[in-house]
């Protein structure tokens, strides 16, 4: 399969601009596999309602099965067509987050084939912001089962650089929008309980969904990769985020994390080992390392939720064989951050 490419400037959507998204849109309908950006991550997308183009999808990317897949609109009221019972909160968190960095899980309306819901009796919905995306949902006919557009547990793609590392010659097109502006994939929050759960964490905090929603919300605490059952969401089950490098995520006070990352930097040396260390801008020097990729330490979570994936994929491309990174704190946005990190971990983090 050849890839066709498509440049595009999300500031500045004009006809030209509008003619190639409906051509891609159009082969959206007819089968095709997209590769586009949205504000979180770029999304590969594939017609929600066609059980054989989420088979593709599955395959393009080396996906268990039994991961659901996120369905993209353009509009709230399409919801609707994919979600029967849908509660009254869904409509204010709506009102409130959308479009934006959202999905909501609800009950699926029997026309979505279980091949676009991991087999399951809900269904993932989101609406993003970006124009591009937008725009190219339109086209297609409104509902694109997208998820983020890489082989399945490499770090997600946030750039079209990203997209066709993992899938040139596995897709259709690739939408080249720019880098993303968030940088990690969006909250999501499941409605089909008699209380909302976050299912995964994102730039949608706890905190602000309780501002909406008048009161707390409960976080999942994820799954094992040996339960039997299907995740309700992307992300929960299976090994996500993983560079080919071993990454140690080192928590703790700031100079005892320098220590801890310095004295396993030596051994590593010592070893022949190459080696990454992803932390604040400020304490670059401390470390004697192959690769060093640093964020501001002002609104530190922020900042490194944009070029986390970045700088895993950063680490593959220098060929490193042992990362650390600094931990961030888990208030607001820090608590998605610190999850990818971890998953991408595998779990391996110490607190010093």
């Amino acid at each position: 399969m050849k890839t066709v490419y498509l440049q595009l400037d999300e500031q500045h959507i004009d006809a030209v601009a509008l003619h190639a998204l409906k051509e891609a849109g159009n082969a959206l309908a007819n089968g095709a596999l997209v590769a586009f950006p949205t504000e979180t991550v770029y999304g590969l997308g594939g017609m929600a309602f066609d059980k054989e183009a989420a088979k593709k999808i599955y395959a393009a990317k080396g996906r268990p099965s039994d991961n659901p897949l996120i369905v993209h609109v353009a509009a709230t009221e399409d919801v609707k067509r994919l979600a029967k019972d849908i509660p009254d909160v869904f409509y204010r968190l709506a009102d409130a987050f959308w479009p934006g960095p959202l999905t909501c899980v609800l009950h699926k309306q029997n026309e979505v084939p279980y091949e676009t819901t991991g087999g399951l009796d809900t269904v993932a919905v989101r609406f993003p912001s970006l124009t591009i995306a937008q725009e190219l949902i339109k086209a297609s006919g409104g509902f694109v089962a997208a998820p983020s557009a890489n082989l399945s547990g490499r770090p997600s793609p946030t750039t079209a650089a990203h997209c066709k590392e993992d899938l040139d010659g596995r897709v259709d097109y690739i939408i080249d929008g720019g880098s993303a502006v968030l940088g990690i994939e969006s909250t999501v929050l499941d409605l089909t309980g008699e209380e909302p759960v976050i299912l995964r964490p994102g730039f949608i905090t706890g905190e602000m969904l309780q501002d909406v929603l008048g009161r707390s919300v409960v976080t999942s605490s994820g799954m094992d990769e040996k339960d039997p059952r299907a995740p309700k969401a992307p992300g929960m089950k299976y090994r996500h985020y993983a560079p080919n490098g071993t990454l140690l995520v080192v928590t703790g006070e700031a100079d005892a994390v320098a220590k801890e990352i310095c004295a396993r930097l030596k051994q590593d040396k010592e070893q022949g080992l190459r080696t990454g260390v992803i932390c604040g801008e400020t304490k670059k020097a401390r470390y004697e390392a192959d690769r060093v990729v640093t964020f501001p330490e002002k609104d530190a979570p922020r900042a490194l939720s944009k070029m986390l994936f970045f700088a895993l994929r950063e680490m593959d491309a220098f060929g490193i064989d042992a990362i650390y990174a600094e931990g961030v704190s888990e208030e607001g946005v820090g608590a998605a951050v610190m999850n990818r990190l971890v998953k991408a971990a595998g779990q391996t983090v110490i607190h010093v």
